[in-house]
């Protein structure tokens, strides 16, 4: 596994770096777990002043960070400056609020002679992040704002085309005053994480990432007897209601599919229109999506960003291909694409009734796979008929009725009247193939810790 800088725009490797040796490794372990014996002692206000100081660096430098990830991964300058603030956000959110969601909670006993029964929330020791491109920042921050913030200490296995994201994080927090050795980032090939999961100053592993990789690095982990957290793919669906309003659900079906070049678990994957709205919502959605600018995405202009890479693009073609093998129609609905860059041009794709399996299928980037539903219950039916549960969308002018639909979505999260948006103060998981677990929020920074039953009884009280 080669870590290296190539710009998806220019195609041009700018930077590679050698992988970690086993010495590495074990040297970052022992120096995690040491540093973990002082922090999990340390007081959440020194925790909460590192955090606020890596958000504050993050707002500082947005330009700097945001460039970055342009750089690496393709994305939109515009939109990585939205990604590094978010960070920032998710860095603030814990220093406000870790001491709260971590406090001592004392339990409702039904007979007093059973004695103060208190629930108290313990750091377990260093957990392994394992996370992908696609956000090069948010993906580490989310993982590592909550669970130092915990007591715990973090070692980053971060995607192999993103050495220098990957570093900047490193110093961030050298940066932000983070005692060293409590996080690191490692250049680590495939043999380490056996390696890392297997140590027993090792708590749990939590990966963002493909499903293969996660029913991958989940057996690693249960071998080892480690807890895993796992946010995997998805197929979001994107519902639009006979009572819509079609114009703005169109709009932002526009940028819900397209968003980071389509390369989000949450995107607006699959989009199911009633009939009697379906032409209405087509003829604006093609519109909208053939107006998108494809180019240098450090344009402001652009908003269309090439694919993390070439190989990313020869890969969705190949699994556009296979589609069509089954029987998938495929029309071409996006802008021409510049002479350089590894873009993908848009497509719409129908036919994929209850025969073609490419139905079941994650799309990582703009195709668009449209369904007419026939009502409301079968807009629900094919929204459920996906081996995912990560997120979804429901636009209808009844909030009441939009509630009802999500609560029959069989997912992690549903939005009413707009995609789903990553935010700092909202939980983030599915179900099923996109796997377990929650990131952010109380239920993010309580994933790694020891939930310890402390129970106070009377020495004469019976048995």
């Amino acid at each position: 596994m080669a870590y290296a800088t190539t710009n998806p725009y220019t195609g041009e490797v700018l930077a590679t770096f050698p992988e970690a040796t086993d010495q590495d490794v074990q040297t970052a372990l022992s120096e995690a777990y040491a540093a973990f014996e002082k922090w999990r002692e340390t007081s959440f206000e020194e925790r909460a002043r590192v955090m606020t100081a890596a958000g504050a660096i993050l707002r500082r430098d947005v330009e700097k960070y945001a460039r970055l990830g342009t750089l690496e991964m393709g994305k939109t300058f515009e939109e990585s400056k939205k990604e590094v603030i978010l960070s920032a956000e998710i860095f603030e959110y814990y220093a406000k609020y870790a001491q709260e969601l971590l406090k001592p909670e004392a339990l409702p006993v039904a007979d007093p002679a059973e004695g103060k029964a208190t629930l108290v929330h313990e750091p377990l020791g260093i957990v392994f992040a394992i996370e992908p491109w696609n956000f090069p920042f948010y993906q580490v921050v989310r993982i590592i704002a909550p669970q130092l913030s915990a007591g715990n200490a973090v070692l980053l296995k971060h995607a192999s085309n993103l050495p220098q994201c990957a570093a900047a994080c490193d110093d961030l927090m050298i940066e932000a005053g983070l005692p060293k050795g409590l996080f690191r980032n490692l250049y680590a090939a495939r043999p380490h994480t056996a390696m890392i999961l297997n140590d027993p100053r090792v708590c749990g592993v939590a990966l963002t990432g493909s499903e293969g990789a996660g029913t991958i690095i989940a057996g690693v982990a249960g071998k080892a007897l480690k807890k895993a957290t796992m946010e995997l793919g998805g197929a979001d669906a994107f519902i639009v209601l006979d009572d819509a309003d079609v114009e703005k659900a169109a709009k932002w079906a526009v940028i819900g599919r397209h968003w980071n070049a389509g390369q989000v678990c949450v995107s607006a994957k699959r989009i199911i229109v009633a009939e009697s709205v379906y032409d209405r919502f087509v003829e604006l959605y093609k519109k909208g999506v053939a107006e998108l600018k494809a180019g240098d995405p450090m344009d402001a202009s652009t908003t269309l960003a090439p694919l993390c890479s070439r190989a990313a693009v020869d890969d969705l073609h190949n699994q556009v291909t296979a589609a069509i093998n089954h029987g998938a129609k495929v029309e071409v609905i996006g802008p021409e694409l510049p002479g350089k860059g590894a873009f993908f041009r848009p497509l719409l794709m129908t036919g994929l009734d209850g025969d073609n399996e490419a139905r079941h299928w994650e799309f990582f980037g703009p195709v668009t796979q449209l369904y007419r539903a026939k009502d409301e219950a079968d807009a629900v039916r094919i929204a459920n008929d996906s081996p995912y549960g990560l997120g979804g969308a429901v636009f209808t002018k009844d909030e009441a009725r939009g509630a009802r639909v999500a609560a029959k979505i069989r997912t992690g999260m549903v939005f009413i009247n707009h995609p789903l948006v990553p935010k700092a103060d909202l939980p983030f998981g599915g179900i099923a193939r996109s796997g377990y677990g929650r990131e952010l929020i109380g239920l993010g920074i309580k994933e790694f810790v020891n939930h310890k039953l402390i129970n106070i009884v009377d020495i004469d009280a019976p048995f």
